[in-house]
Formats: C-alpha cells, sequence, structure tokens
C-alpha cells in the first residue's frame, strides 16, 4: 500500500488537493441531504406497510404510487441532464470540416 499513501500524500500536502472550507460544507450538506432522503425512502417503502394505515405516521409520507413514479422521473430526469451536457462538450469541441475543392 506504499503507492496509496504516496498519492494521498501528495494529494493532501498539495494546494490543489485541499478542500476549502466552503467545498466541505457543501460536501457535508449533500452528504447529510443523501443520508436523509435515503432514510426516508427506506422508511417509506420498508417499513410503513407494515405499520397499520390508520396511524399518524403515515401523514408523514406521500402515498405508494409516487415511491415508483419519483424515482422514475429522477433517473429521467439525470439521463437527459448528462445527455445535454454531453452534447454541448462535443458541440463546442468539434473541429471544422476541411475544404476539399
Amino acid at each position: 500500500m506504499p503507492g496509496v499513501t504516496l498519492v494521498l500524500h501528495l494529494l493532501l500536502s498539495s494546494p490543489q488537493g485541499r478542500a476549502t472550507a466552503m467545498d466541505q460544507l457543501v460536501g457535508f450538506g449533500l452528504v447529510a441531504f443523501s443520508l436523509l432522503l435515503f432514510v426516508y425512502y427506506t422508511i417509506w417503502i420498508i417499513i410503513l406497510p407494515f405499520i397499520d394505515s390508520d396511524h399518524g405516521i403515515h401523514k408523514f409520507f406521500l402515498p405508494r404510487e409516487y415511491s415508483v413514479t419519483i424515482p422514475v422521473i429522477a433517473g429521467l430526469l439525470l439521463v437527459l441532464f448528462v445527455g445535454v451536457f454531453i452534447v454541448i462538450v462535443m458541440w463546442k469541441n468539434r473541429k471544422p470540416a476541411k475544404k476539399s475543392d
């Protein structure tokens, strides 16, 4: 593992490898949001079906029909944005065609 240690040392010792306080804050926010979303979705899909439907906890969750449609729509939007990003990058980096007379 000396190679991994060397890479980590180079990343952490160089100014480009260090995360600023703002980068760390944004990273922490993304991790916290992802964890919260994961816990909510897990409770909604796995635990909630075993709790009586008249229990008060059900008012904090959407109807079960949305448990499939929301991730599908989010996935389609993700694929759309990635595709648009690739098209824009390829369009900006295209080389002009040579004219042959």
